[in-house]
């Protein structure tokens, strides 16, 4: 069939023609009341002229026998005709201003004008005898009108075929009618539920509801019946009184687990699961009323770091084959996951890779995530991870091992930058888009559950792939070398290209977790003094043991930060039965928590934050740092859990050995300080009563509403090289790491000391191939600082991995062992100064390379 559209400009490529080996396509979007675009074929294309036109091309095409519009089109191709016939008639400049589609990093739109006209209730014709309706014409199929391009092109209106047989094996009826479209969603998320049966996995209005307690919905047809049962209607699982755990999917008995089945207690839930089984997911809930299966929490918020009342409220998508949930909408939905209905999804866990498909393979990386370097790995078997197990401190495991990401059953998300491993290709910068913000074409792609459609960095190309064969793109991220070849060319630009989509990304990511968090801060417990937690014990001294000071009770402000106090001098705090100021001493700050008055604000690009709201002189008290007390275990718990769970915000401030404030969970305002490179505070140990406690305290004059900032300095624990955002002009880069005040004398000798390290650092660059058979894979690296080659072990015949320093052959004379002094420079054979006469021969050189030494192993002619 054949459906009107017009030739426009690719946003990506930013032309309207691709050219292909001996053919050319054209980009072209079609006329309805869908926005939908694609490529097609320069032959596939005729000149649209009327409505009238497609009887014709059916004849044309050996089918007179299909020549009316399905019925099911019939309406979008009578809207879409009627378009084509209007902008048949405008100019150029016209028909792109009112047909052109609106394209945004959320999907097409519509032309406004086109909105416009589908708001408008149709026109009401009166037919003459034997009329039938333009809809019901049996002369309509599938137009296109084409055309609508500029620099210097004529502009034309064609009729190009719809494409359809592109090897899809479930196909459905229209691009549009497999995707996850929002507006579609709002509609029907005031609407009536949409029901799936639970057998063939198919939504339908005609389901009906299984009376026993699973609350499946079933067709009559799956269940084996042709009418409904005048008594209850139960489904095979009720009737017979064995049901399996939604998890492993054996059935409680001797053959199972061995243990009774738990059923989630949320209302029409109905989903049952051995203990075992719903404990190890995190997101299982045992509580008093017994177990909240991880249907009910969103995965992606959870592993997201969000709060976890957020990430079980809200409208769910789950999955009908496993307790997979994630919220309505792109943003929580993982890569690849079919979309059923509204609430119902298949989810990507349920990836089968199909035997002859070698992009179904799954490919691992040739380097540990954690050192880079190569070597013996230890792989995932679901994603291209691979760390050496020394990186991990742990040893070599049996049998299949997943990565931590994996077994916490993170997934990759549309719009994500990430690596591609596509057949010979190096690992190549893409990003994941969503099907319906890809060409009609691309979507229609052979594709199954769990692949997901990338976008190529510098190439433009589409394909699409799974989680087997990508991972996610770091800021910094190099790749591997590129040569100055055409390739070459292309991945540099797909580096920067892949860079500054990652920082609008990064930006707008941050910018919407901003606008959500912009209410109130995130909760936790108001203290006024710390809570001593486990065996951590708070020190209370006698008060013969506090010393006094020698201050004047007539001085105006005895012992304030101003005077010459011996104990403000020594970091004490008076005591007010010891000090000869008694209740007039200034010096009790921390007791009486006499701190200025503050507000909690929310800052640009660094979270929330705390403002002064009077003016704070130098060495004036702010506040006192309050939380938790905990010890160093307590302490190495709380961040492994953060660790597990990708908590990135700490809290933790050490005292002394055996003690650490923790302000995460309990504390006052100082929680909310950020950190600066150029403080306006600092943090201070002072005695009190016997016992340390950490205090702020101004290093300049702080005018009235400004944020309260004091350097970490390494003292506060889990910060491990978090990008710094002060914006400080000492700036460090990085939290934890000492801003410097830097000479200009300083400056020429650091300038001269990083081009040192530069030369350096280049000549030490490891090659991406072995030197003797100049394949790449798991290498071993030569120990020379000014050498770059690399092996295989079976190339250098070793059975493992060198211990300790390791020199390559070519450092060894081949006959005697000694030091080489002349060297072959395509092979890792050498020699010493008493073997090397006759050894080795001068190659000519070559358009591409200069004169070069080789030994006798290889032919001059070659």
């Amino acid at each position: 069939p054949w459906w009107p559209c017009m030739v426009s400009t690719d946003p990506e490529l930013e032309h309207h023609t691709k050219p292909k080996p001996r053919a050319l396509l054209y980009h072209v979007q079609y006329f309805g009341d869908c926005p939908e675009r694609g490529y097609i074929l320069e032959s596939n294309m005729v000149p649209f002229r009327g409505e009238e036109q497609y009887e014709q091309l059916q004849q044309a095409n050996k089918q007179p026998g299909n020549a009316s519009v399905p019925r099911k089109f019939r309406a979008q191709w009578s809207e879409g005709v009627g378009q084509a016939r209007e902008a048949l008639g405008l100019s150029l400049d016209q028909r792109m201003e009112r047909y052109s589609y609106v394209y945004s990093p959320d999907g097409l739109r519509l032309n406004p004008h086109v909105v416009e006209q589908l708001a408008r209730p149709p026109p009401v014709e009166e037919l003459r005898p034997g009329e039938t309706p333009a809809g019901e014409q049996g002369a309509a199929s599938r137009l296109v009108p084409s055309s609508c391009r500029r620099d210097g092109a004529e502009v034309m209106v064609q009729l190009v075929p719809l494409l359809q047989g592109s090897g899809s094996e479930e196909r459905p009826d229209s691009p549009s009618d497999c995707l996850d479209d929002p507006k579609k969603t709002e509609r029907l998320s005031g609407a009536r539920k949409e029901l799936v049966c639970q057998v063939c996995e198919q939504p339908a209005e005609d389901l009906l509801a299984c009376e026993g307690p699973c609350f499946g919905m079933f067709h009559l047809s799956c269940l084996g019946l042709t009418v409904r049962p005048e008594d209850k209607l139960l489904c095979q699982e009720c009737t017979t009184d064995i049901h399996p755990c939604f998890v492993c999917k054996q059935t409680e008995g001797p053959a199972a687990l061995g243990a009774a089945l738990r059923r989630c207690y949320v209302p029409n839930c109905g989903k049952l699961y051995h203990e075992a089984c719903a404990r190890l997911n995190p997101l299982s809930v045992f509580d008093q009323r017994g177990l909240r299966c991880p249907l009910h929490t969103c995965l992606s918020c959870h592993l997201g770091c969000r709060s976890n009342g957020k990430a079980t409220k809200g409208k769910m998508m789950r999955c009908l084959r496993c307790p997979v949930a994630y919220h309505v909408g792109d943003v929580c939905v993982s890569a690849g996951s079919q979309v059923v209905t509204s609430t119902a999804l298949v989810c990507t866990s349920h990836f089968n890779a199909k035997k002859g498909y070698s992009h179904h393979s799954h490919v691992n990386v040739s380097w540990c995530f954690v050192c880079s370097k190569g070597g013996q790995l230890l792989c995932c078997e679901s994603c291209p991870a691979a760390f050496h197990p020394d990186c991990l401190n742990i040893s070599m495991p049996e049998g299949s091992w997943f990565c931590n990401d994996c077994r916490a059953g993170k997934k990759p998300k549309y719009q994500d930058v990430i690596w591609v491993k596509l057949g010979t290709y190096r690992w190549w910068p893409a990003e994941i888009r969503h099907p319906r913000t890809v060409p009609t074409n691309i979507q229609h792609l052979r594709h199954q559950i769990g692949e997901f459609p990338v976008f190529f960095f510098g190439s433009k190309d589409f394909f699409w792939t799974h989680q087997g064969r990508v991972f996610p793109y770091m800021e910094g991220d190099r790749g591997s070398r590129h040569q100055k070849t055409n390739i070459g060319k292309v991945f540099k630009n797909a580096l920067l290209e892949a860079e500054e989509r990652f920082k609008e990304t990064k930006l707008k990511r941050e910018t919407k977790e901003a606008q959500e968090n912009n209410k109130k801060p995130p909760p936790y417990k108001f203290i006024k003094v710390n809570r001593p937690c486990g065996k951590v014990q708070v020190s209370t001294a006698d008060v013969s043991e506090i010393p006094k000071c020698n201050c004047r009770p007539s001085d105006e402000r005895p012992c304030g930060f101003e005077s010459e106090c011996l104990n403000r001098m020594l970091l004490y705090e008076c005591h007010p039965q010891v000090c000869p100021n008694g209740t007039r001493c200034c010096n009790q700050d921390f007791s009486k928590r006499l701190y200025p008055d503050t507000k909690i604000i929310k800052t640009a690009g660094k979270g929330w934050g705390l403002i002064c709201l009077r003016d704070i002189k130098k060495g004036e008290f702010v506040n006192e740092y309050i939380g938790e007390l905990i010890d160093e275990e307590e302490c190495r718990a709380r961040i492994r859990f953060a660790q597990e769970n990708n908590i990135s915000h700490f809290y933790m401030l050490t005292i002394d050995k055996d003690r650490i404030i923790d302000a995460g969970p309990k504390g006052n305002y100082s929680r909310f300080m950020n950190h600066s490179c150029q403080p306006n505070c600092e943090t201070q140990k002072w005695t009190v009563n016997g016992d340390t406690r950490v205090g702020l305290f101004a290093v300049c004059p702080i005018p009235a509403g400004t944020e309260l900032t004091f350097n970490y300095n390494l003292d506060c624990l889990g910060n491990e090289k978090t990008v710094c955002r002060c914006g400080a002009p000492n700036c460090s880069g990085f939290l934890g790491d000492r801003p410097k005040v830097i000479t200009t004398s300083e400056v020429k000798s650091k300038c001269l000391a990083v081009k040192r390290r530069k030369r350096r650092s280049e000549g030490k660059r490891s090659e991406d191939e072995c030197f003797r058979c100049r394949d790449g894979g798991q290498l071993v690296i030569c120990g020379k600082k000014s050498c770059t080659k690399a092996y295989h072990l079976a190339c250098l015949g070793l059975a493992k991995r060198p211990f300790g320093r390791w020199d390559c052959p070519w450092h060894h004379c081949d006959v005697c062992g000694r030091a080489s002094k002349a060297f072959c420079q395509l092979c890792p054979n050498s020699f010493c100064s008493a073997h090397q006469e006759g050894a080795l021969q001068e190659r000519p050189p070559s358009p591409s390379s200069s004169s070069q030494l080789c030994c006798l192993e290889h032919d001059l002619q070659d």
